[in-house]
């Protein structure tokens, strides 16, 4: 029985070259070899198979019925171990028929997503983008089994296990938005007047539902939510035509002041900055297409993270 802890990758280039040649001392120039190196790589070879291999004529040397028989099959495992070795296909995103899924909230699909997509639709036409809802309970298991390319989302509110790769984008902050003439309402209110007003609540924005009702509840404090709606699209239009605060991230804040009679409140308790974040399965670390998209997503934050926030379009 053949025992493969003795035979090496350089033992099956030797005789694919002593096959070539048939003659030990030009098989040896070709392997960059001595020629006593290359008679004692066949001895080996030889004891390995339990076959001469190679034998003298008069007219030169041979191989036996056992080398030609084991001639291809050595040529498949080299081509085989070829491939195995070499650099990957490089991604030419022009061509590349790709396609990507990632887990993003609302908040991601307002402030990153447009600009991703015109990034990608210039780069790469025929490249597709699918979104999904993050589900906090599989996140690690979906970007394992590949069922989904990237996580963005605020670094606070993942909790991404310690073993994935992740890379900051920018931050934001928690601020409020009330209709532009509300009476009353400036733009700063006392922690009382913010517990007392009615409030609009994004049930689908963590960074605003989660990380305020977790400061209120370590003071022991309530506010009064009045309204509550499953996403961003409904909610600054509702606030611009009703007496309601809405606490929600900064960057979406000024863009809706833009688009509607609004004004910027700042909240009455000191919340810090958090980290928008893009996270990834190690697995997927060195793929050449989700390298390309990692870096349109950098690209793009960039652009966001330059901008001051009393400017962002």
């Amino acid at each position: 029985m053949l025992n493969l802890r003795h035979l090496d990758f350089t033992m099956l280039l030797a005789f694919d070259l002593l096959m070539q040649e048939l003659n030990v001392s030009r098989a040896a120039e070709k392997m960059f070899i001595t020629q006593p190196a290359m008679s004692q790589i066949l001895q080996r070879l030889r004891q390995q198979f339990d076959d001469p291999l190679l034998v003298r004529t008069p007219t030169g040397m041979k191989p036996t019925e056992r080398a030609s028989a084991l001639l291809e099959p050595v040529r498949s495992v080299l081509r085989n171990a070829e491939h195995i070795l070499k650099s990957p296909a490089q991604f030419d995103p022009a061509t590349s028929h790709e396609r990507f899924i990632l887990a993003g909230s609302d908040y991601f699909e307002f402030l990153v997503l447009p600009r991703l997509i015109e990034r990608v639709c210039n780069l790469a036409p025929r490249i597709e983008i699918h979104v999904q809802r993050p589900d906090t309970g599989s996140l690690e298991a979906r970007l394992q089994n590949q069922e989904i390319d990237l996580i963005l989302g605020f670094q606070a509110m993942l909790k991404l296990p310690a073993h994935l790769n992740w890379v900051r984008l920018f931050d934001d902050t928690i601020v409020c938005i009330a209709r532009r003439d509300y009476a009353g309402v400036e733009d700063e209110i006392t922690l009382e007047e913010y517990l007392q007003r009615n409030q609009l609540l994004i049930s689908s924005c963590d960074l605003n539902a989660q990380i305020v009702e977790r400061w209120l509840m370590k003071q022991g404090l309530e506010r009064r939510v009045a309204v509550v709606v499953p996403n961003f699209l409904s909610a600054p239009f509702t606030v611009a035509t009703t007496d309601l605060l809405l606490s929600l991230p900064r960057r979406i804040a000024e863009a809706c002041i833009k688009s509607s009679p609004l004004k910027l409140v700042q909240v009455p308790f000191g919340l810090p900055a958090y980290d928008f974040v893009v996270a990834w399965h190690p697995l997927r670390d060195k793929d050449p297409a989700h390298q390309w998209l990692r870096e349109q997503i950098l690209e793009v934050s960039r652009e966001i993270d330059l901008c001051p926030l009393d400017q962002w379009d």
